[in-house]
This record gives structure tokens, C-alpha cells and sequence, in this order.
């Protein structure tokens, strides 16, 4: 028999301890100190300020307070002292000033728009005996004539801001009267001439940033309804406007027309009077063979607004920079439906923001358009272009056109105040955006000019420092470094510059972190050791 195998322990593997590097060199470990510090030197002191100076934004200083008061009406009450002259050749001077005094405190308690400053004076400085009796005083709105008749009238001159006004017998008050009726008359006289300029100015006043603080005139419902649409319907202002006449036919005549002289003769005389205000530049042309965009014959209401045929008449929107008005004659043989109450008449219609168009009826082998067959057109275009400029539809044209210049005065510096007070809120609220010295600069053209037409509303320097005031404010506020900044987010940003300090930052981070807790074992180890010698 065979003994069973003699079982062998295993002895257990002998366990093997993992080799230590030898121990770090005090010189090694500052040395590796000091690199780590010196990136990070390098870091803080160069590369931090470096970075910060090349990627400020550039942000100039706004007088954002200034801004502010102008949006909010606080800088300026728009007023308008108008001067009003008054020739009474058969009154004693002292009777005159007398009758001046009383009407001035009948048109003050008349007077519910105190941005109108009527002031009444005496003229004297006319020469009564010269037959030029209509020379007017160039500082004074309105010239009122007072002569004696049977009873109290009063005409407004239709081509001169003159005020023809006769009284009845025994109406100059006494110098020591309390009131007149008289007085009374020539002030409900003013406060007539003058009420649709105030409504137009309240109603602005109303709907701009300064109706909280602006004194303006309590408007109906009904009144600022009409204004609402008057405005919607007058075009922005604008320095120059250019204004396109053209002749559209169905057929192949007429194919020539007078419209240079029609132009000078019927409508170079308002665009001289309108020069003060506006600037126009003219262009004519003919096109054959236009088909209209309704090919009814009778046209009513909802066809008038597609009668211009856009896509295939050539009409060109801006020459230059400036709006377009489109003035056009079409001969043809449509009609507007006389049953439409709404239509102003038979022949023509306003275009809102854009022009007029006007249907000639011409014989149909007649080849020319004469100078007297535009007659009709270009008075009808002429009335149309006031309405279209925003001008008050009540009054002599003199007065109307004065109206007018202080009417676009105050439109001009509300929305010049409007744009800085915009740019005001804006700047506080986006810090990233840069604020280049030209804003600061038209920021600081805009508040002089403003100030400056504040001081002359009621003449044509107002108007002139306004238009700049406005440009200068629409330019800083529109200024194109600072708007492409407006799109830019934070996370645009992080989206630069991550993947530049991600490999960067990682590897600074960690040596910094990995060297401060070598530093902590190190005193720790020291620590130890110096208690250990302090043991034995």
C-alpha cells in the first residue's frame, strides 16, 4: 500500500512595501515655490491689468440728471410770447393804451393755455400818413386795425396776418372805465385766431414725457380724437421734402404736358412762403400705358386706397436722403362716386404720409396738357401739402405758416428731450454696452440747442435750434458702436473666453492648491518632529 500524499502548507506571500522617493531638497521645494508664485505673479500683477485695460468698455459721462429733467418736463415750459400790434389811427393815444390795458386782462381771463403769451402794444412807429398803410412791424404775429364803422366787426386779412376790426360809436372806453365791451370783443377776436394753434400744442403736450409737468389747454375727447388723426395723417418733419410730380395716362396720350410752368406759377409761390420752414426739391416725369391698380370705372371709398398701382408705377420713395411727396395727375376715364360723403371731392384724394392723386379729364385725342387744364391739380396739390406738413387748417396762410413754425418748434424739441431722456434710462441699465465721446458730444450739442430754442419758441431761431437739437439727439441715441453692443449677452462672453482660461486656469489652480497643502504637511511633519525632540 502507498501511503496517502502529505499535504503542504502554503506559506503566505511575503508582502512587499512600495518604494518611497527619496525625501524632497528644501531647495527643491522652494524652488518649485517660487515658479508656482511666479505665474501667478505674472498673472495678477501683468496679465490681469493688461486684460482688464484692453477690454474695458469705453462709457463717456452722460449728464444723465440734465437728460432726465428735459424728458420729464422740468428743464423747460414751452411758452410762446406772441406780440400782437394794435393801429387805432381815430383813438387818442391815451385811449388807446386805455382800451390796450382792458383788452389785456379780458384775453388773460379768456386765456385758458398759459404757453400763449398774448402781449397787446400800441403801434407807433408806422407812418400814418404814408399810403403803404399794410407795412407791417416785423416783430409782431398779428396787426390789428381799428377803425370806426356802426357797429363791432372783424375780417382776418386772408394773404396778411392783419386783423381788420371796426367799432361801433361811443365804444372806446373811458379812462376810467372797469371793463368794455369793446375790449371784450377784440379778445374773444384773439382767443378765436389763436385756438386751433393752442389745441394743436396741448394735444402735443399731452402725448409726450412732459404731459405730467407741461401746462397745457384741457382738450375734449372729441378734439383730441380729430388731432390724433390730423397728426397720424401729417408727415414727420423733415428740413427738405422732395416733391415728385407725375403725369400717369391709360393710353399713349397725352404724352407731354406744362408742368414746369403750372409748377411756377401755381406752386412756386407757397413753396417760397414755406422756404422759413422747409426746403423742396422737384421732379417731374410722364408714364405711358400706367394701368391703376382698380380697373372700376367709378371708383368709391375702398377703392381709392388701392388706385396707386405700387409694383408697376415708378415712383421713387427718397432722393437724397429726404421724404418723398407723390403728386399724381392720372387722365383717364374713372370717376370717384359723388354719393360718397366721405370723399373731399370729385376728382382727388390724400394719400396719408405719402401725397395726392388727382383724375383728369382730358378729350381723348387731346395729345398736350396745358398750363390752365393743371390750374385745378396743382391748387388741389398745394392745399394737400399743407395738410400733409401738419399745418393748422383755420386763418390767413401767413398766420397759418407762422403756426406752423411753432407747431414743428415744439414737436422738434419733445422729441428731442423724448430721445435724451430715452438714452438717459437706457445707459444705467446696460453697463456693457460703450458710450463713445461722439455720444457724449451729441448729448452735449443737444441739451445747448435745446436750451437755446426753449428761449425762442415763438421765432424762426427756435425752429432752427430745435432741428438741431433733435438730429443731434436721434444721432447720439442711434449711434452704431453703441447699438451692435445691445445684442451682446454675458453668455457670449463665457463663450469667448472659456476655452482660453479653461486650459490656462486648470493647470494654475491645481499647482496652487497642490503646493498650499504640501506646505501645510510640511508644518505639520515639523510640528511633529519638534515635539518628538522635545520628548526625549
Amino acid at each position: 500500500m502507498t501511503s496517502p500524499p502529505t499535504e503542504v502548507a502554503a506559506l503566505p506571500p511575503a508582502e512587499s512595501t512600495p518604494k518611497q522617493p527619496p525625501p524632497e531638497k528644501p531647495s527643491e521645494t522652494r524652488r518649485r515655490t517660487y515658479v508656482i508664485l511666479s505665474f501667478w505673479f505674472i498673472v495678477l500683477v501683468l496679465g490681469l491689468p493688461i486684460w482688464w485695460r484692453t477690454t474695458t468698455i469705453y462709457r463717456a459721462d452722460l449728464p444723465l440728471d440734465r437728460m432726465l429733467q428735459w424728458a420729464n418736463g422740468k428743464a423747460c415750459r414751452p411758452t410762446f410770447p406772441l406780440q400782437i400790434s394794435i393801429r387805432a389811427d381815430a383813438v387818442a393815444d391815451q385811449d388807446a393804451q386805455n382800451l390796450i390795458r382792458l383788452t389785456q386782462h379780458a384775453l388773460d381771463d379768456l386765456n385758458d393755455f398759459p404757453g400763449h403769451h398774448l402781449r397787446l402794444k400800441l403801434d407807433q412807429n408806422w407812418n400814418k400818413d404814408s399810403t403803404s398803410s399794410r407795412q407791417l412791424d416785423s416783430d409782431s404775429t398779428l396787426t390789428i386795425n381799428l377803425t370806426p364803422d356802426d357797429a363791432n366787426s372783424a375780417s382776418l386779412s386772408p394773404d396778411s396776418p392783419i386783423l381788420d376790426m371796426t367799432y361801433a360809436p361811443h365804444a372806446i372806453p373811458s379812462p376810467n372805465s372797469a371793463s368794455s365791451t369793446l375790449a371784450t370783443f377784440i379778445a374773444n377776436e384773439l382767443q378765436h385766431t389763436f385756438s386751433e394753434e393752442q389745441s394743436i400744442i396741448s394735444y402735443l403736450l399731452s402725448t409726450s414725457s412732459m404731459s405730467s409737468t407741461a401746462r397745457q389747454q384741457a382738450l375734449t375727447a372729441e378734439t383730441a380724437e380729430v388731432l390724433s388723426k390730423r397728426t397720424t395723417r401729417s408727415l414727420r418733419y423733415a428740413p427738405t421734402y422732395h416733391l415728385s410730380f407725375s403725369l400717369f395716362t391709360d393710353g399713349a396720350i397725352p404724352n407731354t404736358w406744362d408742368i414746369d410752368a403750372a409748377i411756377s406759377e401755381y406752386m412756386k409761390p407757397m413753396l417760397d412762403v414755406l422756404g422759413p420752414i422747409h426746403n423742396f426739391t422737384i421732379d417731374t416725369q410722364v408714364q405711358l400705358y400706367a394701368t391703376p391698380g382698380v380697373q372700376s370705372q367709378v371708383l368709391n371709398k375702398e377703392h381709392l386706397a388701392s388706385f396707386v398701382n405700387a409694383a408697376e408705377w415708378p415712383l421713387s420713395p427718397s432722393i437724397g436722403g429726404a421724404p418723398t411727396i407723390n403728386f399724381i395727375i392720372f387722365v383717364g376715364n374713372q370717376t370717384i362716386g359723388s354719393n360718397d360723403a366721405q370723399v373731399e371731392n370729385s376728382q382727388s384724394w390724400m394719400i396719408p404720409q405719402w401725397g395726392s392723386v388727382y383724375l383728369l379729364h382730358m378729350p381723348s385725342s387731346e395729345k398736350h396738357v396745358p398750363t390752365q387744364a393743371l390750374k385745378q391739380p396743382m391748387l388741389m396739390f398745394g392745399g394737400h401739402l399743407l395738410t400733409l406738413l401738419g399745418t393748422p387748417q383755420s386763418g390767413s396762410l401767413p398766420l397759418r405758416l407762422s403756426a406752423l413754425a411753432r407747431i414743428r418748434t415744439t414737436d422738434l424739441l419733445l422729441r428731442a428731450a423724448s430721445s435724451l431722456g430715452s438714452l438717459a434710462r437706457l445707459s444705467p441699465s446696460l453697463p456693457s454696452i460703450s458710450i463713445p465721446r461722439s455720444v457724449a458730444d451729441g448729448v452735449s450739442s443737444s441739451l445747448q440747442h435745446l436750451e437755446q430754442a426753449c428761449a425762442n419758441l415763438a421765432g424762426a431761431e427756435g425752429l432752427l435750434h430745435a432741428r438741431i437739437a433733435e438730429e443731434e439727439a436721434e444721432r447720439a441715441f442711434f449711434e452704431k458702436s453703441m447699438v451692435g453692443q445691445l445684442y451682446f449677452p454675458d453668455e457670449h462672453k463665457i463663450a469667448v473666453y472659456l476655452p482660453l482660461l479653461g486650459p490656462t486656469g486648470v493647470p494654475l489652480v491645481l499647482g496652487l492648491i497642490n503646493e498650499f497643502k504640501n506646505w501645510i504637511k510640511r508644518r505639520k511633519q515639523r510640528a511633529q518632529e519638534a515635539k518628538e525632540k522635545k520628548g526625549h
